[in-house]
Protein backbone atom coordinates (compact mmCIF):
# COMPACT_ATOMS: atom_id res chain seq x y z
CA UNK A 1 0.00 0.00 0.00
CA UNK A 2 2.95 2.16 0.43
CA UNK A 3 4.75 1.76 -2.58
CA UNK A 4 1.18 2.06 -4.30
CA UNK A 5 0.68 5.56 -2.39
CA UNK A 6 4.46 6.32 -3.61
CA UNK A 7 4.00 5.71 -7.00
CA UNK A 8 0.38 8.17 -6.62
CA UNK A 9 2.17 11.02 -5.72
CA UNK A 10 5.19 10.69 -8.31
CA UNK A 11 2.45 10.51 -11.04
CA UNK A 12 0.66 13.41 -9.54
CA UNK A 13 3.70 15.60 -9.65
CA UNK A 14 5.21 14.05 -12.98
CA UNK A 15 1.62 15.04 -14.42
CA UNK A 16 1.59 18.69 -13.30
CA UNK A 17 3.58 19.91 -16.24
CA UNK A 18 0.81 18.67 -18.09
CA UNK A 19 -1.41 21.65 -16.93
CA UNK A 20 -1.30 24.52 -19.56
CA UNK A 21 1.30 27.51 -18.60
CA UNK A 22 -0.99 29.88 -16.75
CA UNK A 23 -1.16 33.56 -16.29
CA UNK A 24 -1.00 33.98 -12.18
CA UNK A 25 -0.85 37.90 -12.32
CA UNK A 26 -0.05 41.24 -14.33
CA UNK A 27 0.35 44.87 -13.66
CA UNK A 28 -1.27 47.02 -14.62
CA UNK A 29 -4.12 45.10 -13.53
CA UNK A 30 -7.35 44.32 -16.13
CA UNK A 31 -9.68 47.22 -16.74
CA UNK A 32 -7.75 49.58 -14.60
CA UNK A 33 -8.19 53.09 -15.05
CA UNK A 34 -5.72 56.14 -14.36
CA UNK A 35 -2.67 54.06 -15.00
CA UNK A 36 0.87 56.16 -15.38
CA UNK A 37 1.49 57.01 -18.98
CA UNK A 38 5.09 55.07 -18.59
CA UNK A 39 3.58 52.27 -16.70
CA UNK A 40 5.66 49.09 -17.51
CA UNK A 41 3.89 46.05 -17.98
CA UNK A 42 4.73 43.03 -16.02
CA UNK A 43 2.92 39.60 -16.51
CA UNK A 44 3.75 36.68 -14.02
CA UNK A 45 3.52 33.05 -15.03
CA UNK A 46 2.85 29.74 -12.82
CA UNK A 47 6.25 28.70 -13.87
CA UNK A 48 8.99 29.76 -15.81
CA UNK A 49 8.78 30.44 -19.76
CA UNK A 50 10.30 29.57 -22.79
CA UNK A 51 11.73 32.83 -23.75
CA UNK A 52 12.19 31.80 -27.75
CA UNK A 53 8.48 31.37 -28.20
CA UNK A 54 7.65 35.05 -27.27
CA UNK A 55 7.69 36.50 -30.79
CA UNK A 56 5.98 39.39 -32.41
CA UNK A 57 3.86 37.29 -33.81
CA UNK A 58 2.05 35.70 -30.53
CA UNK A 59 2.41 38.73 -28.36
CA UNK A 60 1.53 41.87 -28.66
CA UNK A 61 0.93 45.42 -27.50
CA UNK A 62 -1.06 47.63 -28.37
CA UNK A 63 -2.49 51.31 -28.20
CA UNK A 64 -5.34 52.75 -28.92
CA UNK A 65 -3.22 55.89 -30.23
CA UNK A 66 -0.19 55.19 -30.63
CA UNK A 67 -0.76 51.71 -32.29
CA UNK A 68 1.56 48.39 -31.88
CA UNK A 69 3.60 49.52 -29.32
CA UNK A 70 7.56 48.90 -29.23
CA UNK A 71 9.79 48.54 -25.78
CA UNK A 72 11.94 46.22 -24.49
CA UNK A 73 10.94 42.45 -23.25
CA UNK A 74 12.75 41.19 -20.40
CA UNK A 75 12.01 37.67 -18.32
CA UNK A 76 13.12 37.87 -14.47
CA UNK A 77 12.72 35.71 -11.25
CA UNK A 78 13.80 32.40 -13.11
CA UNK A 79 11.96 33.24 -16.42
CA UNK A 80 8.61 33.34 -14.56
CA UNK A 81 8.03 37.06 -14.97
CA UNK A 82 7.95 38.89 -18.12
CA UNK A 83 8.92 42.54 -18.26
CA UNK A 84 7.93 44.82 -21.14
CA UNK A 85 8.97 48.70 -21.05
CA UNK A 86 7.76 50.77 -23.75
CA UNK A 87 9.86 52.95 -25.67
CA UNK A 88 7.73 55.73 -25.69
CA UNK A 89 5.18 57.21 -23.05
CA UNK A 90 1.55 56.09 -23.80
CA UNK A 91 -1.07 58.78 -24.61
CA UNK A 92 -3.59 60.86 -22.56
CA UNK A 93 -6.82 58.37 -21.72
CA UNK A 94 -5.29 55.69 -24.29
CA UNK A 95 -6.36 52.05 -23.44
CA UNK A 96 -3.52 49.90 -24.00
CA UNK A 97 -3.95 46.23 -24.32
CA UNK A 98 -2.16 42.96 -24.24
CA UNK A 99 -2.87 39.78 -26.44
CA UNK A 100 -1.00 36.77 -25.80
CA UNK A 101 -1.61 33.50 -28.13
CA UNK A 102 -1.74 29.92 -27.16
CA UNK A 103 1.29 29.13 -28.83
CA UNK A 104 3.41 30.77 -26.06
CA UNK A 105 4.96 27.99 -23.64
CA UNK A 106 6.48 27.20 -20.44
CA UNK A 107 10.36 25.97 -20.17
CA UNK A 108 8.67 22.22 -19.57
CA UNK A 109 6.89 22.75 -23.12
CA UNK A 110 3.48 23.16 -21.78
CA UNK A 111 1.63 25.70 -24.05
CA UNK A 112 -0.90 28.65 -22.82
CA UNK A 113 -4.09 28.29 -22.74
CA UNK A 114 -5.59 27.79 -26.09
CA UNK A 115 -7.55 29.94 -26.28
CA UNK A 116 -4.10 32.88 -25.62
CA UNK A 117 -4.85 35.70 -22.87
CA UNK A 118 -5.58 39.16 -23.18
CA UNK A 119 -6.33 42.36 -21.04
CA UNK A 120 -6.02 46.14 -21.33
CA UNK A 121 -5.88 48.89 -18.98
CA UNK A 122 -6.60 53.06 -19.40
CA UNK A 123 -4.16 55.36 -19.15
CA UNK A 124 -4.22 58.57 -16.77
CA UNK A 125 -5.56 61.79 -18.42
CA UNK A 126 -4.56 65.01 -16.79
CA UNK A 127 -6.51 67.46 -13.99
CA UNK A 128 -8.56 70.30 -16.14
CA UNK A 129 -11.66 71.44 -15.38
CA UNK A 130 -13.59 69.64 -18.42
CA UNK A 131 -14.60 73.19 -19.26
CA UNK A 132 -14.23 73.59 -23.15
CA UNK A 133 -13.11 76.34 -26.19
CA UNK A 134 -13.75 75.70 -29.75
CA UNK A 135 -10.52 76.89 -31.37
CA UNK A 136 -11.19 75.62 -34.86
CA UNK A 137 -13.95 74.04 -37.23
CA UNK A 138 -12.76 72.49 -39.94
CA UNK A 139 -14.36 70.72 -42.96
CA UNK A 140 -13.84 67.73 -44.47
CA UNK A 141 -14.80 68.37 -47.47
CA UNK A 142 -12.50 68.77 -50.69
CA UNK A 143 -15.20 70.74 -52.96
CA UNK A 144 -18.32 71.75 -52.77
CA UNK A 145 -19.84 67.95 -53.06
CA UNK A 146 -21.32 66.26 -49.51
CA UNK A 147 -19.38 63.96 -47.66
CA UNK A 148 -21.72 63.01 -44.71
CA UNK A 149 -19.61 62.84 -42.15
CA UNK A 150 -20.09 60.12 -39.09
CA UNK A 151 -17.30 60.22 -36.80
CA UNK A 152 -13.92 59.83 -36.66
CA UNK A 153 -10.99 57.65 -35.35
CA UNK A 154 -7.61 59.19 -33.90
CA UNK A 155 -4.83 57.75 -33.57
CA UNK A 156 -0.87 58.87 -34.33
CA UNK A 157 -0.61 57.72 -38.18
CA UNK A 158 2.66 59.03 -39.52
CA UNK A 159 4.42 58.63 -35.23
CA UNK A 160 5.67 61.85 -35.13
CA UNK A 161 3.92 61.61 -31.48
CA UNK A 162 0.69 63.79 -32.14
CA UNK A 163 -2.86 62.23 -32.29
CA UNK A 164 -4.49 62.94 -36.08
CA UNK A 165 -7.47 62.35 -37.08
CA UNK A 166 -9.53 60.10 -39.90
CA UNK A 167 -13.04 61.42 -40.70
CA UNK A 168 -15.25 58.55 -42.22
CA UNK A 169 -17.46 59.51 -44.41
CA UNK A 170 -20.92 57.60 -45.62
CA UNK A 171 -22.25 59.54 -48.97
CA UNK A 172 -18.31 60.35 -50.43
CA UNK A 173 -17.58 56.30 -49.12
CA UNK A 174 -13.93 57.37 -48.44
CA UNK A 175 -11.59 57.98 -45.15
CA UNK A 176 -9.91 61.29 -44.74
CA UNK A 177 -7.26 61.71 -42.57
CA UNK A 178 -6.17 65.42 -40.93
CA UNK A 179 -2.65 64.91 -39.36
CA UNK A 180 -1.94 67.00 -36.13
CA UNK A 181 0.02 70.28 -36.79
CA UNK A 182 2.55 69.18 -34.46
CA UNK A 183 2.68 72.99 -32.96
CA UNK A 184 1.04 72.42 -30.01
CA UNK A 185 -1.94 74.64 -31.32
CA UNK A 186 -4.50 71.68 -31.11
CA UNK A 187 -5.07 72.44 -35.04
CA UNK A 188 -5.37 70.06 -38.14
CA UNK A 189 -3.66 70.22 -40.98
CA UNK A 190 -5.31 69.74 -44.06
CA UNK A 191 -7.13 66.62 -45.95
CA UNK A 192 -4.60 64.27 -47.33
CA UNK A 193 -5.18 63.49 -51.20
CA UNK A 194 -6.53 61.29 -52.66
CA UNK A 195 -9.20 60.08 -50.50
CA UNK A 196 -9.05 56.01 -50.04
CA UNK A 197 -12.37 54.47 -51.08
CA UNK A 198 -13.83 52.31 -48.86
CA UNK A 199 -17.97 51.06 -48.91
CA UNK A 200 -20.82 52.86 -49.14
CA UNK A 201 -22.50 54.18 -45.78
CA UNK A 202 -19.63 53.52 -43.52
CA UNK A 203 -20.84 53.17 -40.32
CA UNK A 204 -18.05 52.21 -36.89
CA UNK A 205 -14.67 52.03 -37.15
CA UNK A 206 -11.98 50.06 -35.12
CA UNK A 207 -8.38 50.46 -35.23
CA UNK A 208 -5.62 47.79 -34.91
CA UNK A 209 -2.77 45.91 -36.82
CA UNK A 210 -4.63 43.32 -38.77
CA UNK A 211 -0.92 42.64 -40.76
CA UNK A 212 1.30 42.19 -37.92
CA UNK A 213 3.82 44.96 -39.65
CA UNK A 214 3.95 47.19 -36.77
CA UNK A 215 1.44 49.91 -37.96
CA UNK A 216 -1.94 51.45 -37.42
CA UNK A 217 -4.82 49.79 -40.32
CA UNK A 218 -8.66 51.03 -39.86
CA UNK A 219 -11.75 48.57 -40.95
CA UNK A 220 -15.04 50.72 -41.27
CA UNK A 221 -18.86 48.38 -41.46
CA UNK A 222 -20.24 49.46 -44.64
CA UNK A 223 -24.00 49.36 -43.88
CA UNK A 224 -25.45 50.26 -47.55
CA UNK A 225 -22.55 47.63 -48.96
CA UNK A 226 -23.06 44.91 -47.12
CA UNK A 227 -19.42 44.80 -46.34
CA UNK A 228 -16.18 45.38 -44.14
CA UNK A 229 -13.31 47.76 -45.39
CA UNK A 230 -10.27 47.05 -44.04
CA UNK A 231 -7.32 49.85 -44.77
CA UNK A 232 -3.48 48.80 -43.88
CA UNK A 233 -1.88 51.61 -42.63
CA UNK A 234 1.41 53.12 -44.42
CA UNK A 235 2.90 55.17 -41.86
CA UNK A 236 2.41 58.15 -42.84
CA UNK A 237 -1.08 58.60 -42.16
CA UNK A 238 -2.05 57.07 -45.77
CA UNK A 239 -3.85 53.79 -46.71
CA UNK A 240 -4.03 50.66 -48.81
CA UNK A 241 -7.96 49.63 -48.68
CA UNK A 242 -7.69 46.09 -49.52
CA UNK A 243 -11.10 44.55 -51.39
CA UNK A 244 -13.91 44.66 -49.67
CA UNK A 245 -15.88 41.67 -47.32
CA UNK A 246 -19.07 40.62 -47.44
CA UNK A 247 -21.06 40.22 -44.50
CA UNK A 248 -24.81 39.75 -43.47
CA UNK A 249 -27.42 42.41 -44.78
CA UNK A 250 -27.15 45.82 -43.28
CA UNK A 251 -24.07 45.81 -40.84
CA UNK A 252 -23.74 48.52 -37.77
CA UNK A 253 -21.34 47.82 -34.98
CA UNK A 254 -18.14 45.79 -35.62
CA UNK A 255 -15.45 45.05 -32.77
CA UNK A 256 -11.84 43.62 -33.69
CA UNK A 257 -10.26 40.99 -30.90
CA UNK A 258 -8.59 37.97 -31.10
CA UNK A 259 -11.37 34.93 -31.12
CA UNK A 260 -9.22 31.84 -31.35
CA UNK A 261 -6.20 32.69 -29.33
CA UNK A 262 -3.68 33.38 -32.15
CA UNK A 263 -3.11 37.19 -31.02
CA UNK A 264 -4.00 38.43 -33.98
CA UNK A 265 -7.13 40.40 -34.60
CA UNK A 266 -10.25 39.46 -35.85
CA UNK A 267 -13.60 41.13 -36.79
CA UNK A 268 -17.05 40.40 -35.91
CA UNK A 269 -20.21 42.48 -37.03
CA UNK A 270 -22.97 43.31 -35.86
CA UNK A 271 -26.11 43.13 -39.03
CA UNK A 272 -29.36 44.62 -38.11
CA UNK A 273 -31.48 43.45 -41.15
CA UNK A 274 -29.13 39.97 -41.24
CA UNK A 275 -30.41 39.52 -38.01
CA UNK A 276 -26.97 37.84 -36.70
CA UNK A 277 -23.32 38.81 -36.30
CA UNK A 278 -21.04 37.87 -38.97
CA UNK A 279 -17.49 36.52 -37.87
CA UNK A 280 -13.95 36.87 -40.06
CA UNK A 281 -11.09 35.04 -39.22
CA UNK A 282 -7.75 36.83 -39.91
CA UNK A 283 -5.27 34.44 -41.36
CA UNK A 284 -2.22 36.84 -39.64
CA UNK A 285 -1.65 39.07 -42.35
CA UNK A 286 -4.92 40.90 -43.15
CA UNK A 287 -6.74 38.56 -45.27
CA UNK A 288 -10.08 37.81 -43.77
CA UNK A 289 -11.47 34.20 -44.58
CA UNK A 290 -15.73 33.71 -45.16
CA UNK A 291 -17.84 34.87 -42.86
CA UNK A 292 -19.31 32.67 -40.38
CA UNK A 293 -22.86 33.80 -39.00
CA UNK A 294 -23.52 33.40 -35.25
CA UNK A 295 -27.33 34.21 -33.65
CA UNK A 296 -26.30 36.33 -30.72
CA UNK A 297 -30.20 35.69 -29.39
CA UNK A 298 -31.35 39.00 -29.77
CA UNK A 299 -33.16 40.47 -32.32
CA UNK A 300 -31.64 42.98 -34.74
CA UNK A 301 -28.07 43.21 -33.62
CA UNK A 302 -26.80 47.07 -34.09
CA UNK A 303 -24.40 47.91 -31.60
CA UNK A 304 -21.26 45.97 -31.03
CA UNK A 305 -17.99 45.94 -28.30
CA UNK A 306 -15.80 43.16 -26.93
CA UNK A 307 -13.62 43.55 -23.74
CA UNK A 308 -12.67 40.85 -21.15
CA UNK A 309 -16.67 40.87 -19.58
CA UNK A 310 -15.49 37.61 -16.94
CA UNK A 311 -12.01 38.08 -16.28
CA UNK A 312 -10.51 35.17 -17.69
CA UNK A 313 -8.46 36.80 -19.83
CA UNK A 314 -10.87 35.58 -22.99
CA UNK A 315 -11.86 38.48 -25.02
CA UNK A 316 -15.85 38.55 -24.98
CA UNK A 317 -18.67 40.38 -26.94
CA UNK A 318 -21.15 43.13 -25.61
CA UNK A 319 -23.73 43.49 -28.26
CA UNK A 320 -26.92 45.62 -28.57
CA UNK A 321 -30.15 44.94 -30.47
CA UNK A 322 -32.61 47.34 -32.22
CA UNK A 323 -36.18 45.21 -32.49
CA UNK A 324 -35.75 43.80 -28.94
CA UNK A 325 -33.92 46.40 -27.16
CA UNK A 326 -31.43 43.86 -25.23
CA UNK A 327 -28.21 43.95 -24.00
CA UNK A 328 -26.59 40.59 -24.40
CA UNK A 329 -23.11 39.30 -23.44
CA UNK A 330 -21.62 36.32 -25.17
CA UNK A 331 -18.34 35.22 -23.71
CA UNK A 332 -15.37 34.07 -25.66
CA UNK A 333 -14.58 30.43 -25.36
CA UNK A 334 -11.09 31.20 -27.37
CA UNK A 335 -12.06 29.15 -30.33
CA UNK A 336 -13.90 31.17 -32.53
CA UNK A 337 -17.36 30.49 -30.27
CA UNK A 338 -19.66 32.30 -27.69
CA UNK A 339 -21.75 31.38 -25.00
CA UNK A 340 -24.29 33.71 -23.75
CA UNK A 341 -24.41 35.15 -20.44
CA UNK A 342 -26.37 37.71 -19.81
CA UNK A 343 -29.28 39.02 -21.97
CA UNK A 344 -30.82 42.13 -19.94
CA UNK A 345 -32.96 45.15 -21.13
CA UNK A 346 -31.14 47.99 -22.22
CA UNK A 347 -34.13 50.11 -22.08
CA UNK A 348 -34.96 51.79 -25.72
CA UNK A 349 -33.84 51.11 -29.11
CA UNK A 350 -29.85 50.48 -28.94
CA UNK A 351 -27.51 52.20 -31.32
CA UNK A 352 -24.42 52.08 -29.80
CA UNK A 353 -22.19 51.26 -27.06
CA UNK A 354 -19.01 51.27 -25.15
CA UNK A 355 -17.26 48.88 -22.58
CA UNK A 356 -14.91 50.92 -19.58
CA UNK A 357 -15.19 50.00 -15.88
CA UNK A 358 -17.01 53.16 -14.46
CA UNK A 359 -17.29 52.51 -10.98
CA UNK A 360 -14.09 51.30 -10.12
CA UNK A 361 -14.30 47.91 -9.29
CA UNK A 362 -12.52 46.12 -11.88
CA UNK A 363 -14.98 45.04 -13.84
CA UNK A 364 -16.60 46.27 -17.12
CA UNK A 365 -19.64 47.63 -17.71
CA UNK A 366 -21.51 49.07 -20.65
CA UNK A 367 -22.38 53.03 -21.69
CA UNK A 368 -25.07 52.65 -24.44
CA UNK A 369 -27.13 55.22 -26.20
CA UNK A 370 -30.78 54.18 -27.45
CA UNK A 371 -31.58 55.85 -30.53
CA UNK A 372 -34.70 57.20 -31.31
CA UNK A 373 -35.66 56.21 -28.00
CA UNK A 374 -33.98 59.50 -26.47
CA UNK A 375 -31.75 58.58 -23.32
CA UNK A 376 -28.74 56.16 -22.21
CA UNK A 377 -28.38 53.39 -20.26
CA UNK A 378 -25.73 52.58 -17.84
CA UNK A 379 -25.47 48.77 -17.26
CA UNK A 380 -22.73 47.67 -14.67
CA UNK A 381 -20.85 44.13 -14.87
CA UNK A 382 -20.51 41.88 -11.98
CA UNK A 383 -16.82 40.47 -13.60
CA UNK A 384 -18.65 37.22 -14.18
CA UNK A 385 -20.39 38.10 -17.36
CA UNK A 386 -23.17 39.30 -16.07
CA UNK A 387 -25.23 42.63 -16.13
CA UNK A 388 -27.30 44.76 -14.07
CA UNK A 389 -30.12 46.81 -13.96
CA UNK A 390 -30.07 49.42 -16.53
CA UNK A 391 -29.69 52.77 -14.97
CA UNK A 392 -31.99 55.19 -17.84
CA UNK A 393 -30.86 58.95 -18.30
CA UNK A 394 -32.78 60.96 -20.68
CA UNK A 395 -32.01 62.74 -23.72
CA UNK A 396 -33.45 64.83 -26.14
CA UNK A 397 -33.49 63.87 -30.39
CA UNK A 398 -31.88 60.67 -31.22
CA UNK A 399 -28.95 59.56 -29.57
CA UNK A 400 -26.36 58.05 -31.94
CA UNK A 401 -22.90 57.68 -30.12
CA UNK A 402 -21.34 56.76 -26.60
CA UNK A 403 -18.48 57.41 -25.52
CA UNK A 404 -16.29 57.47 -22.18
CA UNK A 405 -12.99 59.32 -20.92
CA UNK A 406 -11.29 60.98 -18.22
CA UNK A 407 -12.48 64.77 -19.19
CA UNK A 408 -11.58 65.81 -15.55
CA UNK A 409 -8.51 64.16 -14.60
CA UNK A 410 -10.07 62.77 -11.27
CA UNK A 411 -9.21 59.01 -12.27
CA UNK A 412 -12.83 57.74 -13.43
CA UNK A 413 -14.33 57.87 -17.05
CA UNK A 414 -16.98 60.76 -17.41
CA UNK A 415 -19.59 60.14 -20.20
CA UNK A 416 -20.07 62.31 -23.91
CA UNK A 417 -23.16 60.89 -25.71
CA UNK A 418 -24.33 62.47 -29.39
CA UNK A 419 -27.72 63.48 -29.85
CA UNK A 420 -28.24 63.93 -33.41
CA UNK A 421 -32.10 65.22 -32.95
CA UNK A 422 -31.41 67.61 -30.78
CA UNK A 423 -27.94 68.82 -32.53
CA UNK A 424 -25.58 68.48 -29.62
CA UNK A 425 -23.56 66.80 -27.23
CA UNK A 426 -24.08 65.80 -23.62
CA UNK A 427 -21.21 65.84 -21.12
CA UNK A 428 -21.76 64.09 -17.86
CA UNK A 429 -19.54 63.96 -15.29
CA UNK A 430 -18.99 60.46 -13.10
CA UNK A 431 -19.16 60.22 -9.61
CA UNK A 432 -17.14 57.74 -9.21
CA UNK A 433 -19.43 55.14 -8.46
CA UNK A 434 -20.79 54.87 -12.16
CA UNK A 435 -23.32 57.86 -11.66
CA UNK A 436 -23.16 60.83 -13.90
CA UNK A 437 -24.73 64.24 -13.43
CA UNK A 438 -24.26 67.11 -15.98
CA UNK A 439 -21.74 68.80 -17.05
CA UNK A 440 -22.71 71.09 -19.79
CA UNK A 441 -23.87 70.73 -23.40
CA UNK A 442 -22.03 71.85 -26.68
CA UNK A 443 -24.34 72.53 -29.75
CA UNK A 444 -23.45 71.08 -33.52
CA UNK A 445 -23.64 73.55 -36.15
CA UNK A 446 -26.27 71.56 -37.61
CA UNK A 447 -26.28 67.75 -36.15
CA UNK A 448 -24.28 65.95 -33.58
CA UNK A 449 -22.46 62.56 -34.68
CA UNK A 450 -20.02 61.53 -32.72
CA UNK A 451 -17.21 62.66 -30.05
CA UNK A 452 -13.53 61.98 -30.07
CA UNK A 453 -11.82 62.15 -26.97
CA UNK A 454 -7.92 62.73 -27.18
CA UNK A 455 -5.16 65.04 -26.22
CA UNK A 456 -4.80 67.21 -29.51
CA UNK A 457 -2.48 69.65 -27.95
CA UNK A 458 -0.37 67.27 -25.84
CA UNK A 459 -0.71 69.32 -22.40
CA UNK A 460 -1.69 66.38 -21.12
CA UNK A 461 -5.29 66.30 -20.38
CA UNK A 462 -8.44 65.10 -22.66
CA UNK A 463 -9.58 67.16 -25.54
CA UNK A 464 -12.64 66.40 -27.62
CA UNK A 465 -12.85 66.71 -31.78
CA UNK A 466 -17.14 66.63 -32.21
CA UNK A 467 -18.19 65.54 -36.05
CA UNK A 468 -20.95 66.92 -37.74
CA UNK A 469 -22.55 64.94 -40.32
CA UNK A 470 -24.66 67.60 -42.08
CA UNK A 471 -22.19 70.32 -42.05
CA UNK A 472 -19.31 67.77 -42.66
CA UNK A 473 -17.00 69.88 -40.17
CA UNK A 474 -15.07 68.63 -37.32
CA UNK A 475 -15.69 71.49 -34.21
CA UNK A 476 -12.07 71.54 -32.05
CA UNK A 477 -12.53 71.53 -28.48
CA UNK A 478 -9.84 72.62 -26.07
CA UNK A 479 -9.79 71.44 -22.64
CA UNK A 480 -8.24 73.29 -19.74
CA UNK A 481 -4.43 73.54 -19.09
CA UNK A 482 -2.86 70.17 -18.28
CA UNK A 483 -1.80 69.15 -14.31
CA UNK A 484 2.20 68.37 -16.09
CA UNK A 485 1.82 64.99 -16.76
CA UNK A 486 3.76 66.07 -19.85
CA UNK A 487 6.58 68.41 -20.31
CA UNK A 488 6.34 70.26 -22.99
CA UNK A 489 4.23 67.25 -25.01
CA UNK A 490 6.71 64.49 -24.90
CA UNK A 491 9.85 65.60 -24.22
Amino acid sequence: MRWNSLVGIAGSLLGCSAYALSVSSHSPTRNANNQANDATIRINFDRAVDPATFTASNIRFFGQQRGPLVGAIAFENGNTQLVFTPNKRYFPGEVVAVQMAGSLRGADNTPLQTAGYGFAFTVRAGAAPAVFTQIDNVSVRTSSALTRLYGGAFADLNQDDWVDYIAVNEISADLRVMLNRADGSGRLGPVLLPPPAIGLEASPSELADFNNDGLIDIVTSNTSSDSVSVALGLGNGRFHVLPQVAVADVPHGIAALDIDGDADADLVVATEVGNTLSILRNNGSGVFGNRVDLNSGGNGEYALASGDMNNDGVMDLVVGTRNDNRVIVLTGNGNGTFTSSANVSGGGLLWKLVLGDVNGDGNLDVAAVNGQSNNGAILLGNGSGGLGTATMYAFNGQMVASDLGDLDGDGDLDWVTSSYGASRWYLLRNNGAGVFAPITQIMATANASCASLYDIDNDGDLDMLLADEVDDVVLIMRNGAGDGVFLNGFE
